[in-house]
């Protein structure tokens, strides 16, 4: 005679109660960059903009101050948590929205940098070198992890941008400190990988049409162009700052054209893609001057209304732990 199998349910530990809180900082979300770097970079572009403008540039260094305090609380928070589980970082990456917050949050030490230029040079040089280096073993890492991940899932993406051509914005302060050279060095060795990048995303997009989720993403393709017209404009390279102004614009014009497909998915974190890419091209027009400047002042203007919002949108995701929900962010 056999036995009937056990047909009763499983059992599992009743829930907890109160529900488990995680620790201060477990879930920290890299997405959250992606805006803050977006601030900083408005906030550089207003630099440039009202320069002129005695109580707005004071207005302006007292947001700079602000976004000081901020970046560096974010900064920290996820330093704890990676200090907590330091495998939390390669779990991070394994997902698309915490590599290009991981980027972000790399490259926005070199953003940093040129905020605190004037009032503490030798600061901003020590932040360039260590941004330099922290990027450095992200792209590094990044290389390795996605290796191991099945092919589907390591897909170029336009983050790509952030973890391999994000060097470029270090060329920025570092023009500005007097390392001409080591600037110029940077944007001679970036635009084949930028240009790599570009055009096997062009070959990407003709074959497969992106999900309307991520599609906000294409919108970073504009951040290499604007940067590399502000480094080469700031290197004395005028007929490349031109041509890659030029280039922007297209992708710009191209990017407003598609604005309501981009967009169809509704809002998302995704969107903090739109805001760093649209303040450094309002920087890179605004360092050409001339013709360009004006054109500078009205990307400025729309740069001015878009951004803020956005940011505000996303930030007011972190408390709770919606926006690491929302992100798939790894907890510690």
């Amino acid at each position: 005679m056999t036995l009937a199998p056990d047909r009763r349910p499983r059992a599992f530990p009743p829930p907890a109660f109160p529900p488990r809180k995680p620790r201060l900082f477990a879930r920290t979300p890299p997405a959250v960059f992606g805006v803050l770097l977006g601030l900083i970079g408005l906030a550089l572009a207003l630099r440039h903009g009202l320069a002129r403008f005695d109580l707005a540039a004071a207005l302006v260094e007292t947001l700079m101050g602000a976004l000081v305090v901020g970046w560096t609380f974010a900064l920290l928070a996820l330093a704890v948590k990676i200090a907590r589980r330091p495998g939390v970082l390669v779990e991070d990456m394994r997902v698309l929205l915490g590599r290009i917050g991981l980027a972000a949050g790399s490259i926005s030490i070199f953003a940093m940098a040129t905020v605190i230029l004037p009032y503490a040079p030798d600061l901003a040089l020590v932040l360039v070198w260590a941004g330099l280096a922290l990027h450095a073993a992200l792209a590094l890492l990044m290389i390795r992890v996605l290796s191991l991940m099945p092919p589907k899932a390591r897909s170029l993406d336009p983050g790509w941008h952030l973890s391999f051509v994000g060097f470029i914005l270090a060329g920025v302060p570092l023009a500005q400190l007097g390392q001409s050279g080591l600037a110029a060095g940077l944007l001679w060795a970036m635009m084949p990988v930028a240009a790599l990048i570009w055009g096997l995303s062009l070959a990407q997009l003709i074959r497969r049409i992106p999900p309307a989720p991520l599609r906000p993403l294409l919108a970073i393709h504009l951040a290499p162009a604007a940067l590399f017209t502000t480094v080469a404009a700031l290197t004395d390279h005028w007929l490349l700052a031109q041509a890659f102004a030029g280039f922007g614009g297209v992708i710009l014009l191209i990017l407003i054209a598609a604005g309501r497909w981009i967009t169809s998915a509704g809002f998302s974190p995704l969107w903090g893609a739109f805001t760093f890419p649209l303040a450094a091209f309002a920087t890179a027009l605004l360092v050409l001057g001339g013709a360009w400047g004006m054109a500078g002042n009205v990307v400025l203007g729309c740069t001015f209304l878009i951004i803020p919002p956005i940011a505000w949108q996303v930030l007011r995701l972190w408390p709770g732990g919606r926006l690491a929900q929302q992100t798939n962010a790894a907890e510690a």
